[in-house]
């Protein structure tokens, strides 16, 4: 196969991809808040308004490895169309379960929703089947700042969604839902009917192992991790970035809240947070390309450091300092992510790839879920600077290991 050919389904393949990110990522995330505010408007319970967040998150780490086996069986095309197929009735079931006053059904589809989240996140992975070791980065952090679009767009049109579901006659906060259904389905589609030739079988079609083939246990997967450092730094770097940003930003607003601060303004800062996490992935993807994964992982380390210190002694109502440390905190993650998922994606051979990525969201999807019940107790018992000093920890032994890392 020449490298032209290469090239240009290297190409189809990003285009693809991005585009079925930016429809199904703003399908997730206008259903995200609405979740939360659905739940409270059918218990009547704040407290159990944050399941529906939990439940989204574990959706997405139970998902994460039957999408990674469905693409050894059947390719990405196959398992990320499922994702989002799955995420489509899930929210199907929580426009049901809105419409009845259920709440188990309502938390059965926010999980199911998370599928979709999880099919959003192995693009990243899809995007780099065919890349080259110099553009490697540059191609999975142009699938990521495809999202910049839903995360931005999503939460905005929660009132216009909401009115298209009382023109029906259904209830307000149904309406996201349905929008997210609608939204998911044609991210299958673009995926189903563009996603060709499949990434990963065009990566593999010259294979002649079919011992590789049958690796994709979830066990397998973590013993392959660990036989290689270069691997098991990528995965701590994907995981500390994610668990130090759900830990983090997840409490500013209720620590913002603590002084009756206004939501428009903590709309604000979180709006700025998610601007560092997505619009400047490019440039990290040139960084990673231009000066290697480890400088990134680095700098994904003293950017998550800063945020810690400049959030962390920030007044709750200091919104000009909280928004600053919540952009660095976005940049570190997307300097943490890029890189990481760049350096695990190189470090295993094609066959071990699959299950690998899948193991990798499973662990950040779960340590996100911890992180974000741990904040919840820190903020509890003590305070939010005490956060932002507890989740520095992991970060400072993240920067020593990549600094005592093997040549």
């Amino acid at each position: 196969m020449s490298e032209e050919a290469i090239v240009s389904v290297r190409r189809r393949t990003i285009q693809t991809l991005s585009a079925a990110q930016v429809f199904s990522g703003i399908g997730v995330a206008g259903a995200v808040p609405a979740g939360g505010l659905l739940v409270l408007e059918v218990s009547g319970s704040e407290s159990l308004s944050g399941l529906a967040q939990t439940f989204s998150v574990l959706g997405a780490a139970l998902m994460a490895i039957p999408l990674a086996s469905l693409t050894v069986r059947g390719g990405r095309r196959l398992a990320l169309s499922t994702g989002y197929i799955v995420g489509a009735m899930g929210a199907a079931a929580a426009v049901l379960g809105g419409s009845l006053s259920f709440l188990p059904l309502i938390l059965f589809g926010t999980m199911m929703v998370g599928a979709a989240s999880a099919a959003g996140y192995q693009t990243r992975f899809a995007a780099v089947d065919l890349s080259s070791e110099e553009h490697r980065a540059r191609d999975l952090s142009l699938v990521v700042w495809a999202g910049t679009v839903g995360a931005v767009a999503g939460p905005n049109l929660l009132e216009f969604s909401g009115s298209i579901a009382t023109s029906f006659g259904m209830r307000e906060l149904v309406g996201p839902y349905l929008f997210a259904g609608t939204m998911l389905l044609v991210g299958a589609a673009i995926i189903w009917i563009w996603l060709r030739p499949d990434p990963y079988l065009y990566s593999r079609r010259d294979a002649s192992d079919p011992v590789k083939r049958e690796r994709g246990t979830t066990k397998r997967a973590f013993v392959t991790i660990r036989a290689s450092r270069p691997a098991t730094i990528a995965l701590a770097a994907i995981v500390v970035g994610h668990i130090a940003m759900v830990s983090i930003m997840v409490m500013t607003p209720v620590h913002m809240r603590h002084v009756d601060v206004s939501l428009q303004v903590i709309g604000l800062v979180i709006s700025v947070h998610i601007l560092g996490m997505y619009a400047l992935s490019p440039v990290m993807g040139w960084l990673t390309d231009r000066y290697g994964r480890y400088a990134v992982i680095r700098l994904g380390v003293l950017l998550l450091l800063l945020s810690a210190l400049v959030a962390g002694t920030a007044a709750a109502d200091d919104a000009i300092s909280l928004g600053i440390g919540l952009f660095l905190l976005g940049l570190g993650w997307s300097a943490t992510i890029v890189a990481g998922s760049t350096l695990l994606a190189e470090s295993l051979d094609s066959a071990d790839r699959p299950a690998a990525q899948g193991a990798s969201d499973l662990m950040m999807n779960g340590a996100g879920a911890l992180g974000g019940v741990m904040a919840g107790i820190i903020i509890a018992t003590a305070n939010y600077g005490v956060l932002c000093a507890v989740a520095a920890i992991p970060i400072v032994l993240l920067g020593l290991a990549t600094v005592r890392r093997a040549k």
